[in-house]
């Protein structure tokens, strides 16, 4: 009976482990090697950018149903980027605040969250993870508005709510070219 799980997970393992990768191209000439990775563009690699303004003047609500109402931005880099937040809800601050922080490329959305949610006594912006954080509004309550300005270098950013069990829904993306 162990014998027919093991056979499809093996097989399965097989396919994963051959399928996919980076593609690297070499060359060699006499003692030179040169090895390049192909990299994608930010448009390639976050679905629906095509479709999305490039605006530097952001404007973003939440809910209290954990919604922001746009979930992605597209901004020009090296630019300041003026964004406008406001909590749009009913629900008061202490049980559906909600604030926006966007992080630097390559943070762990689920593990800044999980540090933010033990960092009350700062508006759950965790201190422990203060250089993984490009900027952040205010924490939020009912019908409040807060404006921050940030540059962004090239790249793809995430933005979140760091309110406790927020970010899972509460998130996007922030593309900068």
């Amino acid at each position: 009976m162990k014998k027919l799980f093991i056979i499809p997970a093996l097989a399965l393992a097989v396919a994963f482990t051959s399928c996919g990768g980076e593609s690297k191209k070499t060359s060699t000439e006499g003692n030179t090697e040169t090895t390049s990775t192909e990299t994608q563009t930010p448009e390639e690699t976050v679905p629906g950018i095509e479709n999305v303004a490039i605006s530097n003047t952001l404007s973003l609500e939440g809910n209290d149903q954990m919604k922001y109402d746009k979930d992605l931005f597209r901004v020009k880099a090296g630019e300041p980027v003026e964004l406008t937040f406001k909590n749009a809800g009913q629900q008061p601050k202490e049980s559906m605040g909600h604030n926006v922080v966007i992080l630097k490329p390559g943070t762990d959305v689920a593990t800044f969250g999980g540090e933010a949610a033990g960092a009350a006594a700062s508006e759950y912006i965790p201190k422990s993870s203060a250089s993984s954080i490009i900027a952040h509004t205010k924490l939020l309550g009912p019908g409040e508005t807060d404006k921050i300005t940030f540059t962004l270098e090239k790249g793809v950013y995430s933005f979140i709510c760091s309110f406790p069990g927020h970010f899972g829904i509460m998130q996007g993306k922030i593309v900068a070219e």
